[in-house]
């Protein structure tokens, strides 16, 4: 069992960047794939970047891409979501997310551990 925390979440301004991490309870933490979704009100989660449990593989929505940044320190217990020149439409709650000997999966129904949440506002 993982328990996942989030944070870095704040009012940005367009082209700003922002930092995000989550902090992982528990040992295993280096089984585990690691996701970060996020959610506009009135819209679906959706998914936004994906680090596979070695750290070799990542994915990305085609929205972030060259963008935002996964990553992930195993001795820290800790994926970040590194984002720059944020646009007002990355406006949303950011979700970190674990499944245990994953993969870089984009759909929300693969992730077993969910954490509750930090918030980004990006102004134009």
């Amino acid at each position: 069992q993982v328990q996942l925390v989030e944070s870095g979440g704040g009012l940005v301004q367009a082209g700003d960047s922002l930092r995000l991490s989550c902090a992982a309870s528990g040992r295993t933490f280096g089984s585990y794939a690691m996701a970060w979704f996020r959610q506009a009100p009135g819209k679906e989660r959706e998914f936004v970047a994906a680090i596979d449990w070695s750290g070799l593989n990542t994915d990305y929505t085609e929205s972030v891409q060259g963008r935002f940044t996964i990553s992930r320190d195993n001795a820290k217990n800790t994926v970040y979501l590194h984002m720059n020149s944020l646009k007002p439409e990355d406006t949303a709650d950011y979700y970190c997310a674990a499944q245990l000997w994953g993969t870089t999966e984009k759909g929300p129904g693969f992730y077993s551990h969910w954490g509750q949440g930090t918030q980004v506002t990006v102004s134009s």
